[in-house]
């Protein structure tokens, strides 16, 4: 059994990595106004003008999945190092319990302004987006802090497969399905309630974390070695899927070449979605835990942004929409866009910092750790 001492840094680079990567997607939607429509399981699938418009989007993919991922193996490392803190397993789910409230209550109270800011009041009366998600897959994951990384892996497959098996056909596209059918499986809806993250796919991603999480208290060593090879063996299976072009992809790829391989329903996120972007995920986390040891600043902004990444995730919203309305209220080109995204990164850095030292000198059991 390893005794984990502090934060893993290697995690939370990768956690700054993909807030940074959320970031440009982010600056691409409120600033450039050139993010795609969404690849959702019906409907049409976005067509991008550019290779480099593709390949703005097609990076912050990693993002999502991520998130989720980071989320389960904290709450892991989190549990382990409270119950030797002496809290109960009742204190550490309820911290989990209030948690994933919070992030449910921030989307719907604070996040969702942010969408409203930049379409002037215009937006949707009802979004449920990644914090939603977040918190209903960190609420269910509270009740399975004790079980073992073999039967986690079980439950995690089960909803990932269950969104492949059960995803409606493209054709029904706009159909009224029912709102809880949406929470729970289903992206789209109508002005009033509309989902982008339902979920039964997320949590699956969640448990999966959960149990690297295990795995990395059992020996950290070889759970990062691990790492690399589902990550490796993730790429080839999401290489031959997408070429059976059936099962795994949700719906068909078009011709189109690379772009069209590429090309994955993300709403809900399909297997072949799924084994590319944590793929990399975790073949990239692998490299930052070979890097630890020859970098180890505490002012690494990946490690900055990948300490603080809900208050990060909160205010940059709002950073971005700023930007957006007051330089570019038609949009910009990519290039021009990059540079916003930069300056936007620059302003967030001093903020997350000061959040990060401030939050560490925080009791354990301070609300303020709930951020």
């Amino acid at each position: 059994m390893t005794e984990l001492r502090g934060r893993v840094q290697a995690l939370d680079r990768l956690r700054g990595l993909v807030v940074v990567l959320m970031a440009l997607d982010h600056a691409n939607y409120f600033v450039a106004q050139a993010h795609s429509t969404g690849e959702y399981w019906g409907g049409s699938l976005p067509v991008y003008p550019t290779v480099w418009a593709f390949l703005t989007r097609l990076v912050t993919h990693l993002a999502a999945p991520g998130f989720f991922f980071l989320m389960g193996v904290g709450m892991a490392l989190f549990s382990q190092k409270r119950s030797r803190e002496g809290w109960s397993k009742t204190e550490i789910r309820r911290h989990f319990l209030l948690r994933g409230a919070l992030l449910i209550l921030l989307q719907l109270l604070v996040v969702n302004q942010a969408w409203g800011l930049f379409s002037g009041g215009g937006g949707l009366t009802v979004y449920i987006g990644v914090l939603t998600a977040l918190g209903g897959a960190m609420i269910v994951s509270a009740w399975l802090l004790d079980f073992r990384p073999a039967i986690l892996l079980v439950l995690a497959v089960i909803p990932i497969i269950a969104t492949e098996l059960l995803t409606p056909s493209f054709d029904q596209w706009g159909h009224a399905f029912h709102p809880l059918l949406r929470l729970l499986l289903i992206p789209g809806g109508t002005q009033a309630f509309w989902v982008n993250y339902p979920l039964l796919p997320w949590l699956g991603v969640t448990l999966f974390g959960l149990a690297f999480g295990g795995w990395l208290i059992q020996a950290d060593k070889k759970a990062f070695h691990r790492a690399l090879w589902i990550g490796v063996g993730a790429l080839l299976v999401f290489v031959l899927l997408r070429l059976g072009n059936g099962f795994g992809n949700i719906r068909s790829r078009t011709a189109g070449g690379w772009t069209a391989f590429l090309n994955l329903v993300k709403y809900p996120p399909s297997l072949t979605f799924l084994l590319l972007t944590m793929g990399v995920n975790l073949i990239v986390l692998r490299l930052f835990y070979l890097s630890e040891e020859s970098s180890r600043t505490s002012w690494d902004p990946l490690l900055v942004f990948g300490g603080s990444p809900l208050f990060f995730y909160t205010i940059h919203l709002f950073l971005y929409a700023g930007i957006g309305r007051l330089f570019a209220p038609r949009g910009i080109s990519l290039s021009i866009m990059v540079l916003y995204w930069l300056l936007g990164l620059a302003l967030l850095y001093p903020a997350c910092l000061g959040f990060r030292v401030w939050k560490g000198r925080q009791n354990s059991r301070s609300f303020i750790r709930l951020f």
